[in-house]
């Protein structure tokens, strides 16, 4: 079985609303659920025109309502933007409105710019420097109480929500492995550690009571369509997305456009297509091939996958063609 899920970042599309965006993702979870999807995560990011889901646990409890089964979740929660405390109490208050379907995925980055996250209010070093004690704490708070425990998370105590490591680097991999936690890894943006994250974190391994054996989630952007020509097209916007963002232009995710060429340098061409490398782009059958050598790779026990398409009506239409991928790939495993 090779599960698949959704990450989502609620992109605030271009002639769009923020409100208009929140609704999309509540409509991308629903049919998500509709189609056997394991998970919807969104992920915390600020400062961003092109993202609504900075306040990442109202969002989740925005998803939670509009669904009944899927589990939902952080895919991240940036800890270092946090006291632990605050965090097991947001996620205490979700699993109580949304029993056995939550999920918290952290992550060790900012998921903004340096000014912005110094906004956030946190000594970003020690937060950063600070994160493994961070999660031991997290786990403590969302465990059962020990006797005269000083510090409650109420809501929050006695949940066990899971927790997972998110990284992009070799660093959580560790931690993960060491903390027996389950581990996901940002594929989608950062391919190049990939496989030596994969390895560090089965190698190392230790057993927990939360996992007896290492489960590993790798990310994919991605686009399907009826035609490599249409999936080609909607992923435009994800790759001016990229451009703008080492440009450090902020606005809108973009519609698409019929020719990157005359939007991008040659050099910026090269850095945006290295960066998406494993993004499953095409029609079905073209998906079907790019995802089977991907899961042949990395043997990847979930798969998570980001559709960063501007249409809605085209976003969902992905949702529902990779679920027929994910059917072949679950029979196939």
């Amino acid at each position: 079985m090779v599960p698949f899920s959704i990450l989502d970042l609620s992109p605030v599309a271009e002639g769009s609303t923020v409100r208009q965006s929140l609704e999309s993702s509540a409509r991308m979870a629903v049919k998500a659920e509709e189609f056997g999807y394991k998970r919807f995560w969104l992920a915390e990011h600020h400062g961003m025109p092109g993202i609504a889901s900075a306040a990442t646990a109202v969002v989740i409890g925005h998803v939670g309502a509009a669904t009944k089964r899927i589990r939902i979740g952080s895919g991240g929660i940036m800890l270092p933007n946090h006291s632990p405390l605050v965090i097991a109490e947001q996620f205490g208050t979700l699993e109580a409105l949304f029993p056995g379907r939550i999920d918290l995925g952290l992550g060790r980055a900012p998921g903004t710019d340096m000014r912005t996250a110094q906004a956030l209010r946190r000594n970003l070093e020690a937060g950063a420097n600070s994160f493994p004690s961070d999660v031991v704490e997290l786990q403590q708070l969302l465990g059962t109480p020990v006797e005269n425990q000083a510090i409650l998370a109420v809501p929050g105590n006695s949940s066990h929500i899971p927790i997972w490591l998110l990284g992009s680097s070799l660093y959580s991999a560790q931690l993960a492995g060491m903390l027996g936690l389950p581990y996901a890894f940002a594929s989608h943006f950062a391919p190049d550690m990939l496989l030596d994250a994969i390895a560090i974190y089965r190698d190392r391994f230790q057993p927990s009571a939360t996992l007896d054996k290492p489960y590993v989630m790798v990310g994919v952007m991605g686009a399907v369509a009826a035609t490599d020509e249409e999936a080609r097209y909607r992923f435009t916007s994800a790759e001016q997305q990229f451009v703008n963002l080492r440009r450090n232009v902020r606005g809108p995710f973009p519609r698409p456009v019929a020719d990157m060429d005359a939007f991008w340098s040659p050099m910026e061409k090269m850095n945006v297509e290295h960066t998406l490398r494993y993004a499953v782009v095409g029609s079905p059958k073209t998906a079907e091939a790019k995802l089977t050598g991907f899961l042949q790779e990395t043997q990847a026990d979930e798969v998570i996958i980001s559709m960063p398409i501007h249409d809605i009506e085209a976003r969902l239409t992905s949702v529902e063609l990779f679920a027929g991928l994910g059917s072949f790939m679950r029979a196939a495993a």
